[in-house]
């Protein structure tokens, strides 16, 4: 499944790195930890988190993750979303919780496991 159908199916705000939409999503990761999302994520997954700095792109950026889903309505800072557009990694938002999205993402068919 590509970016754009989880953004359009979840209703997801797009914040930054929307030509990367066309990117498909392999899974999800939820996690806050950075340390555990580079030793446990995998390419292609979609991250679910709260974290807001601009050290959520490098990361993923790292583990060539489809994009990061901020939860809970957060918002990146704004050196965030600079770099994620310098980086091309797409940013969107939302104001569910992570085990919401997590319920949505499981129904539109995408899973942690492969």
């Amino acid at each position: 499944m590509k970016l754009k159908d989880v953004v359009e199916g979840l209703n997801l705000e797009v914040r930054s790195g929307g030509e990367g939409l066309n990117a498909e999503v392999a899974g999800g990761y939820v996690s806050d930890l950075l340390s555990d999302v580079i030793a446990h994520s995998r390419k292609g997954d979609l991250w679910i988190t709260l974290q807001i700095h601009q050290n959520i792109v490098a990361v993923a950026t790292l583990k060539e993750l489809a994009g990061i889903i901020l939860i809970n309505g957060k918002k990146p800072a704004e050196e965030t979303v600079s770099k994620a557009a310098q980086e091309g990694v797409p940013i969107v938002t939302s104001p569910m919780t992570a085990y919401e999205i997590v319920c949505q993402l499981h129904e539109l068919g995408i899973s942690g496991k492969r």
